[in-house]
């Protein structure tokens, strides 16, 4: 039996890293229980000019159990990204809307 059907808009945030999983879903965790979120998390790898690496992709949602605006999903992200790159001890993650892909850096442009 169904309890609830709640539709809310669709709205989502991708980051993009290398670095340890582990220590990524570990963050995440933390970012869940300290506010209503919730992210998903894949392994993926990376393949560039001269190199591989292994990282994950992790999304932010509009899920109907912690609504929410655009902007604050995307601040939300920018935080996470930000926590993310010290505790992963990477120098760039991307930040991925529907409209807009950002690239943070640590290192010179």
């Amino acid at each position: 039996m169904i309890k609830a059907d709640v539709a809310i808009n669709t709205y989502w945030v991708k980051l993009y890293m290398s670095g340890p999983i582990e220590v990524a879903k570990q963050v995440c965790r933390k970012e869940c229980l300290r506010e209503g979120l919730c992210v998903m998390i894949e392994p993926t790898t990376y393949i560039y000019t001269g190199g591989e690496e292994s990282g994950f992709v992790i999304g932010l949602i509009n899920y109907p159990r912690f609504p929410s605006t655009l902007q604050v999903i995307y601040e939300r992200a920018i935080k996470l990204a930000n926590i993310l790159l010290e505790e992963t001890h990477q120098s760039s993650v991307l930040i991925q809307t529907p409209t807009e892909t950002r690239w943070l850096s640590r290192r010179e442009a």
